[in-house]
C-alpha cells in the first residue's frame, strides 16, 4: 500500500511557504478583521451573548423536533458542534500553548466571546435567507445571503468553491491526520492502515448524505464533548490547589509579561497570533461554515438558531478548549524551553499530559478521543461541502454528490499520511480566505440580523405580557427589518413552514 512519509523533503518548502504567509496574513489582517468585527456586532446588539445568554442555553432545550424534511434546530446545532469540536479542541490547544505558550488560551477565550456575537449574526443571516429543496427540506448559508442579499453571484461561487476546497479537502484531510498520528503513537499502527480504516467507516455515513450524518452527530457531538470535559474535571479535581497557578501562567502569558522579565521579545505577539488563529480554527466564528447547518434548520425564528450557534462556541472553546489547556498546564509535561526546542509534538501532548495524570491506560482512552473528536468532524464537515456543491451546481432537482464523496476519501487518506505540518499550514491559509469572505458579506448585512433581533425582543416582551401564545418571524411588512426579505420562507402566510421556495440560487 502507498504511504507518503511524514516528513518528505518534496513538502518542506511549501509547508514553509505557508507558514509564512499565514503568518503574515492572520497576524496582520485576520486577527485584527475578527477581533473588530466581533466588537463591533457586540457593541451594535449591546452585549447580546452576555445579557441574552440564559435565552442561548434555553434554546438548546427546545430544539429537538424537525418539521417536515428538515433537521431540528438541535441536529443543526450537533451537525455545527461536531464540526467544531475535534482536533482544534485537543491537538489545536496543544499547538498554541507550544508555539505561543499559555498566554495563547487566553486569546482563544477573547476570540470566542466576541465571535459568540459573530456567529449569531451569521447563523440568523443564513435562516433568514435559506431556501427550500424540492423534497421540503432547507438549505443555505454564507454563498446564498452574499447572492440573495448582496447580490454578488461572483463573490457567492468564489466562497462555495473555497469552502468545497476547505471542507471537502483540507479540514478532512486535517482530522484524518490526527487520527492516523494518534494511532501511531499509541498502537503502532501504520499510517496507511488508519487511512484504509478510515475509508471504511467514513464511506457509509457520507454516501448516505446530510440527514444520515445528522442523525449520527445528534448522537456523538454531545457525548463527546460531556465525556471530554468530565475528563478533565476529573483531572482539575486531582489538581484542584495547582488551579490558580495554572490560570495566572495563562493571563500573565496573554501580555507577555514572563517573557518580558525573561528578557525575550515577542511574547505577547506570539500568544495573540497562535491563540487568535487557533481560536478561529476550533470555534469558527466568522468563518462562513456553521451558516451552512444553520441554515438547514426547521424554527420559528431565525434569532432561535443564532442562539444556538452562539451556544456552540461557548461549548467548543470556553469549555472543551479550556479542559484541554488545564489538563496541559496542569500535568506539569509542559515547559516553555523544552517547547522552543521542538521537544513537544501537537499531536501527542495533551495525550502524553492526561497518561502522566492518570496513568498508562489513559493514553488509550485519549487515543479513543481524539479518533472520536476528529471521525465527527470529518462526518460534520461534509455537510458543508454538499450544502455548497448544491448551490454550484442548482438544486432545480436531487443532486448525485458521488464526486464530492468520493475527493472526501481521496483527502481522508491523503491527510492520514501526509505532513502533518503541511495540512495544519494549508488549512489555515485556506480558512482565512474564507473567512475574509465571509466576514465583508455578513458586516455588511448585519442589519438584517439587528431587525431580526429587535423583532425578538418586541415578541419576547409580548409573550412576557401574555399578549401572544408564541414568538413566530413573519417577513412582511416587517418593521424592524431594512427592506423586503427575497423568497417565501418567512412570508406572512408560511412564516416557518415548509414552502416551495424556488427563488434563483
Amino acid at each position: 500500500m502507498l504511504a507518503i512519509a511524514k516528513t518528505d523533503d518534496w513538502l518542506a518548502k511549501p509547508t514553509a511557504a505557508l507558514g509564512d504567509f499565514s503568518t503574515y496574513f492572520y497576524g496582520y489582517f485576520l486577527a485584527f478583521l475578527l477581533v473588530g468585527v466581533g466588537l463591533y456586532f457586540t457593541a451594535r446588539m449591546y452585549g447580546i451573548q452576555f445579557r441574552l445568554f440564559r435565552h442561548m442555553v434555553a434554546s438548546l432545550t427546545n430544539s429537538r423536533d424537525g418539521q417536515g424534511g428538515g433537521i431540528s434546530s438541535f441536529q443543526a446545532f450537533t451537525i455545527g458542534l461536531a464540526s467544531r469540536v475535534g482536533t482544534g479542541n485537543i491537538i489545536g490547544v496543544a499547538l498554541a500553548i507550544i508555539m505561543g505558550g499559555p498566554g495563547a488560551v487566553f486569546w482563544m477565550w477573547v476570540v470566542a466571546l466576541v465571535g459568540m456575537a459573530t456567529a449569531f449574526v451569521e447563523a440568523t443571516l443564513a435562516q433568514m435567507y435559506k431556501v427550500a429543496n424540492p423534497d421540503g427540506s432547507f438549505r443555505g448559508g454564507p454563498a446564498y445571503y452574499i447572492t440573495r442579499g448582496l447580490k454578488m453571484k461572483p463573490l457567492a461561487v468564489a466562497f462555495a468553491a473555497v469552502i468545497i476546497f476547505v471542507f471537502g479537502f483540507a479540514y478532512e484531510a486535517t482530522q484524518a491526520n490526527a487520527i492516523s498520528v494518534i494511532m501511531e503513537h499509541t498502537f503502532n499502527v501504520p499510517t496507511w492502515v488508519t487511512g484504509v480504516g478510515l475509508l471504511v467507516l467514513t464511506a457509509p455515513i457520507i454516501f448516505g448524505g446530510m440527514r444520515q450524518v445528522a442523525k449520527v452527530s445528534e448522537w456523538i457531538a454531545p457525548i463527546m464533548a460531556l465525556g471530554y470535559v468530565l475528563l478533565a474535571a476529573i483531572i482539575l479535581l486531582l489538581n484542584i490547589t495547582a488551579i490558580p497557578g495554572a490560570l495566572l501562567q495563562i493571563f500573565k502569558g496573554a501580555f507577555g509579561l514572563d517573557q518580558a522579565l525573561a528578557g525575550m521579545a515577542g511574547g505577547f505577539t506570539a500568544a495573540a497570533l497562535n491563540g487568535i488563529k487557533r481560536g478561529l480554527f476550533s470555534n469558527e466564528a466568522g468563518e462562513g461554515s456553521v451558516p451552512n447547518a444553520a441554515a438547514a434548520a426547521t424554527t420559528a425564528h431565525p434569532v432561535n438558531q443564532g442562539f444556538i450557534q452562539s451556544m456552540g462556541v461557548f461549548v467548543d472553546t470556553l469549555l472543551v478548549c479550556t479542559a484541554t489547556a488545564l489538563i496541559v498546564l496542569l500535568s506539569g509535561v509542559y515547559n516553555p524551553a523544552a517547547a522552543r526546542t521542538g521537544q513537544f509534538s501537537a499531536g501527542t501532548l495533551t495525550s502524553i499530559s492526561v497518561t502522566s495524570q492518570l496513568g498508562g491506560w489513559a493514553q488509550y482512552l485519549m487515543a479513543a478521543m481524539i479518533f472520536v473528536f476528529a471521525y465527527s468532524s470529518l462526518l460534520g464537515n461534509y455537510t458543508y461541502a454538499e450544502i455548497n456543491d448544491s448551490f454550484l451546481r442548482g438544486a432545480t432537482k436531487k443532486l448525485n454528490h458521488t464526486w464530492l464523496r468520493v475527493m472526501i476519501l481521496v483527502a481522508t487518506y491523503v491527510g492520514a499520511v501526509a505532513s502533518l505540518d503541511f495540512v495544519w499550514n494549508l488549512a489555515d491559509v485556506v480558512m482565512g480566505i474564507m473567512a475574509t469572505i465571509n466576514i465583508f458579506a455578513i458586516t455588511i448585512m448585519g442589519r438584517w440580523a439587528f431587525g431580526a433581533l429587535r423583532d425578538w425582543e418586541s415578541q419576547y416582551a409580548q409573550l412576557k405580557a401574555g399578549e401572544i401564545d408564541e414568538i413566530r418571524f413573519v417577513s412582511t411588512d416587517n418593521k424592524f427589518l431594512p427592506g423586503k426579505l427575497p423568497g417565501d420562507v418567512w412570508s406572512s402566510e408560511n412564516a416557518g413552514v415548509h414552502v416551495n421556495d424556488r427563488a434563483e440560487a
